[in-house]
């Protein structure tokens, strides 16, 4: 569908020329993660800010705001942007979510030509997240998929999911 291409490709040309939620975060509160594609020299830097003590209404933790820096590809830097925009203010179990459903559309081995394997993107609008089998509605993000035909470039729409991740992990009670 070349009309449905043309409006991911403006979608990600937006959120490259425009990134949202560009910056830095006082540490702490913030935790600072950076991230790296050795591939392609795409860097992320990314400035997470989970909010532990003012916890949500079912006493959840949540992502009280996040920013990010770096250089690097139109896809990678616009992916970075896409996520921050999908994350901040959710829950981290719903970011958590939004990161496995986004790697599941990433996933070469998860899409098959029928459309009707795996965790990848089905025609709802919406990703598989693996570990509830609940669908998940992308939104933008989907502007990303088309990536998956040119797997050398799935490691710079992951990138700031990745570490984004990282970020979450570091930033959970205990470690």
């Amino acid at each position: 569908m070349p009309g449905l291409e043309d409006l991911y490709r403006e979608i990600i040309l937006d959120h490259y020329r425009s990134p949202r939620n560009r910056g830095e975060l006082p540490a702490p509160p913030a935790r600072r993660v950076e991230g790296y594609n050795p591939l392609c020299g795409d860097e992320i830097v990314l400035y997470v800010d989970v909010d532990v003590e003012g916890e949500g209404e079912a006493g959840e933790a949540r992502v009280a705001d996040i920013k990010i820096g770096g250089q690097g590809c139109s896809i990678s830097q616009s992916s970075a942007s896409m996520m921050s925009a999908a994350v901040k203010g959710k829950t981290v179990e719903e970011a958590r979510t939004l990161i496995r459903a986004f790697k599941a559309m990433m996933s070469i081995h998860e899409h098959r030509l029928d459309g009707e394997d795996g965790d990848g993107p089905d025609a709802d609008g919406g990703a598989t997240a693996p570990a509830n089998g609940a669908k998940v509605p992308l939104g933008d993000l989907e502007a990303l998929q088309g990536v998956v035909r040119f797997p050398v470039r799935i490691k710079c729409a992951t990138l700031s999911w990745n570490t984004l991740q990282q970020g979450l992990d570091e930033a959970a009670p205990g470690s």
